[in-house]
């Protein structure tokens, strides 16, 4: 049973205001005025079980790979779940994907003492522990974990933002920045990574009561310039990019939560019946097809194949252990994209997508 064909059966395609932000209908049940820019804080303090996250993906422009930056919140209430070292109540943790090696994750936990965090719903919104930031268009951090080195100061831009999912209390899956251009630095053990832009990507903002028995997530980030290039070396100055965006979950009560938002020539494409055709979580490979009322039809196939494939334990909101998420940030994808009267567009990228998988 699909809780999402069950509750509507639409497509919404809407144009970019003067601010460069997708249009929003104040009736619709997407529209909410505390999350103007959705970062905002929406955990308490106080709460015992609960997760929220802010995270950053920035693929790098000259193609050498990818990073995965992570600011966590999780059971302030109880700070974290005592006597676990991987359960502290605040962490930051970076993530190297090299282009022909295996990643590389750097984790560091820290007491609730000592956290700066903006008030629920407020804005602009920021995270800060000790040498580490997040705000609404910048985040920072300096890690020094088991012999390695890494630090990074990064700026961010973006023309659109989206929620794939809000279920209240439950939880949400929120992109503020979709369509991210990066300009920093970023150091690993004396190698420099630095430009601008420095990379693409994805900047997102989640949150639960406890995470899901099982996901699957991919985002895609597709530069295009005026000779119609989809690879990540195309000039800042001229690429328009095109972003997917896609997210099935299990539901309470044996439901499903299928989504998937396609950004495309400055509008938005929201599908939502979404029907897998595969899905592999050992060899990270996930194909798809979606379309919509009016004519819109997508087929996907996003590839996390190995080396890059990242396998790591996430600790549970109820401290009762952990559970294993498998990450790529360095994923292939190739969608097809058919519209009424016009001819059918190929959008790929060879490493410009992100595909994450929990469960079987």
């Amino acid at each position: 049973m699909d809780e999402e064909r069950a509750l509507q059966h639409r497509r919404r395609s809407k144009p970019v205001n003067r601010l460069g932000i997708a249009g929003r209908d104040r009736n619709s049940s997407r529209y909410d005025e505390s999350v103007k820019t959705l970062n905002e804080l929406y955990s308490s303090l106080s709460a015992r079980r609960r997760y929220e996250v802010w995270f950053v993906r920035l693929g790098l422009a000259d193609g050498g790979g990818a990073w995965w930056f992570r600011y966590l919140l999780m059971n302030p209430g109880r700070c974290g779940c005592a006597g676990d070292p991987s359960g502290m109540p605040v962490q930051v943790w970076a993530t190297w994907f090299p282009r022909d090696g295996e990643p590389q994750s750097f984790i560091q936990g820290f007491p609730l003492e000592g956290l700066d965090l903006s008030a629920r719903g407020q804005n602009p919104f920021h995270f800060r522990i000790g040498n580490h930031e997040i705000g609404e268009s910048s985040c920072r951090g300096a890690l020094a974990v088991g012999g390695h080195a890494i630090s990074w100061d990064l700026h961010y831009r973006s023309a659109f933002r989206v929620t794939l999912s809000n279920k209240g209390w439950i939880g949400f899956s929120r992109t503020p920045h979709s369509d991210a251009l990066f300009s920093g630095q970023i150091t690993l053990d004396g190698r420099s990574f630095e430009g601008n832009p420095l990379g693409f990507g994805v900047q997102g903002h989640n949150c639960g009561y406890r995470h899901r028995n099982f996901w699957t997530w991919t985002h895609a980030y597709f530069p295009r310039s005026d000779g119609r290039s989809s690879t990540l070396q195309a000039s800042a100055g001229k690429a328009k990019a095109s972003t997917f965006e896609a997210l099935v979950y299990e539901m309470p009560f044996g439901l499903v939560f299928r989504k998937a938002v396609l950004w495309h020539e400055g509008m938005e494409h929201e599908f939502r019946n979404l029907q897998e055709i595969g899905r592999d979580p050992d060899g990270l490979l996930w194909n798809f097809r979606c379309s919509t009322q009016d004519g819109y039809r997508l087929e996907g196939a996003i590839a996390g194949a190995r080396p890059s494939i990242h396998r790591l334990p996430y600790v549970k909101t109820d401290c009762t252990g952990s559970f294993e998420v498998a990450n790529n940030s360095l994923a292939r994808a190739v969608l097809r994209l058919e519209r009424p009267g016009m001819p059918v567009e190929t959008l790929e990228t060879s490493i410009g997508a992100v595909l994450e998988m929990v469960g079987r």
